[in-house]
């Protein structure tokens, strides 16, 4: 498919390109006198402070030179993408170049990765030389983001805690299980908390707030309690449910731990209430092989099921 928005800007620019070879030659062809040697030496008439300006011809050898590189430009250029649409007689892109690379990669790191074919998540993440692999994975691909001890940043979650965000549901529970933790890094998530500036006033979002500080054992007035608890039960009770742990399918966080995604600040909690938030953990499936997210995927699970984690 083009990369242009219409044939017109394919062919504005292979106009201009040919144009521009035109101009070259014509430029080459008015300054002929080149093709006899010129060998006399003229003043211009310029001088400064004693020093005089002459006009020495151009070398024959330095002409040559020039129309060679002419016609070595003008291959490259009907050889190689350069005219709009046209990918040139060698049909190269740099799209396929990038992919041969790729798969030739690939087919360097299938003897690395064989070793442990066959194994699950849960005996990679205590396999020492699995690990020491998936560790150079998460800091070429993760670290980032979630920092080079994994432990995040503000908007970034800590991944050596076991409190996951994202899972999936099995019977009345929500879990996250190492193929959630394949999925998210596969496809990615986007994470929204949605604004209710609209819905809440500045004192109904610090009622909140307050609430919200209650249920993890933080400092909080007991007096706004029940108007906090009011307000959640009819709009925030849909994502966080009604014991504030959260519905891991929709990425809605635990609101009863001590475990906090930003900040356990009451301004911020007020700030997040009225404004939302969002976040996008990008998919890598198309970046790494699926031998390299089942071994990235181990590093990060025995982040947080690691005997010193339990």
């Amino acid at each position: 498919m083009s990369d242009f928005f219409s044939s017109g800007w394919s062919y504005w620019i292979t106009i201009i390109t040919i144009l521009g070879i035109v101009f070259c030659v014509w430029l080459l062809w008015s300054q002929r006198k080149w093709l006899k040697r010129q060998t006399e030496i003229t003043d211009t008439g310029h001088e400064w402070d004693g020093i005089t300006e002459f006009n020495y011809p151009i070398p024959r050898w330095w002409i040559y030179m020039y129309l060679g590189l002419c016609v070595i430009g003008v291959s490259i250029i009907f050889l190689y993408p350069a005219l709009g649409d046209f990918k040139g007689f060698l049909n190269f892109t740099s799209q396929d170049k990038v992919e041969q690379e790729l798969s030739a990669h690939a087919e360097q790191m299938k003897p690395i990765y064989a070793k442990f074919d066959g194994k699950s998540v849960e005996d990679l993440s205590k396999d020492p030389e699995a690990l020491a692999l998936g560790e150079r994975l998460f800091l070429n691909n993760c670290a980032q983001c979630h920092g080079s001890d994994a432990k995040g940043s503000p908007n970034f979650p800590n991944l050596t805690d076991n409190d996951w965000k994202w899972g999936s549901q099995e019977g009345d529970k929500f879990v996250t299980t190492p193929n959630d933790v394949i999925d998210i890094i596969t496809n990615g998530r986007i994470g929204v908390m949605a604004a209710w500036n609209s819905v809440l006033t500045p004192d109904d979002a610090n009622n909140v707030a307050h609430f919200v500080r209650s249920l993890s054992g933080l400092s909080h007035d007991a007096t706004l309690i029940a108007k906090g608890k009011e307000k959640y039960d009819q709009i925030c009770i849909a994502c966080h449910m009604a014991d504030a742990k959260g519905n891991r399918l929709l990425g809605a966080p635990n609101l009863t731990d001590d475990v906090w995604f930003n900040s356990s600040s009451r301004d911020v909690i007020v700030h997040t209430i009225l404004n939302g938030r969002s976040g996008e953990m990008p998919a890598h499936g198309a970046l790494l092989t699926e031998d390299q997210i089942k071994i990235l995927a181990s590093y990060v699970w025995g982040l947080s099921h690691s005997e010193a984690a339990n």
